[in-house]
């Protein structure tokens, strides 16, 4: 039975992918910092889809670990889904650097220092496929989370070199850019509900799209041409907007 490996397990957005890919019979491994918080997790899925799900310790911030984290996957997985990442507080970012750190960190070092293992893997297997959640907020900064959106057009320019290395392995990546989805991340946040999706909406095209072979994929299609009409704002103008 194929295996997919999900880093940063705990969320909602990894808890849907968790189970649109059990219901494709695949084994799971769930991988994150609390591995007692996936305990129900991996009981359910088991139960639920018959499949066999496995957790195990990772933490993205913790980079020298990577590579033993890796080596211990027993089998190693076919998909590699990359779900983890922090939102953070724009405002205390900009005057204190931890807070900066742990953006950047999260959301770009991490997922590359993790993601160079595996894709070296797979690229001597010559198979596999690496999936990478990015985001629409790294298609243009705006003052309201830049620090968030720098680091995730880092991420997708990452996993666009990735994609472009790794198609001559016969290895896929797909970048995922889900726009606004209602999850525990964005608690607080007031966001539009024609624009924003479900966890399982998420997981469901994702799924879909790796079928597809799809490369880069929005959740919500409209999601493509609402940050092409935000791109092509001329900068004079884009500036003294409020976003």
């Amino acid at each position: 039975m194929p295996t997919v490996l999900i880093l940063g397990a705990a969320s909602d957005m990894a808890v849907a992918i968790a189970r649109q890919f059990a219901a494709e019979k695949y084994d799971i491994q769930l991988a994150a910092r609390n591995v007692s918080a996936l305990q129900a997790q991996q009981q359910d899925l088991e139960i639920r889809y018959s499949i066999q799900a496995t957790t195990h310790a990772f933490d993205a911030l913790d980079f020298d670990s990577h590579a033993a984290f890796y080596n211990s996957l027993q089998p190693k997985p076919d998909i590699t889904v990359c779900v983890f990442g922090y939102l953070g507080d724009q405002q205390q970012g900009q005057s204190n650097w931890q807070e900066a750190e742990r953006i950047i960190h999260t959301n770009y070092t991490g997922a590359v220092s993790v993601l160079n293992i595996v894709a070296d893997d797979y690229a001597a297997r010559r198979q596999g496929a690496i999936i990478g959640i990015s985001s629409v907020a790294g298609e243009r900064g705006r003052q309201s989370n830049y620090l968030y959106g720098s680091a995730k057009a880092g991420f997708t320019a990452y996993l666009s070199g990735l994609r472009n290395r790794l198609f001559h392995q016969g290895v896929h990546v797909m970048s995922v850019q889900p726009g606004f989805v209602y999850t525990r991340m964005t608690e607080g946040l007031t966001l539009p509900p024609l624009l924003t999706a479900q966890p399982a909406d998420v997981a469901a095209a994702m799924v879909k799209g790796l079928k597809g072979r799809k490369n880069v994929l929005y959740v919500k299609w409209f999601w493509r041409y609402i940050m092409l009409i935000i791109k092509s704002v001329p900068e004079f103008i884009f500036k003294k907007l409020k976003l």
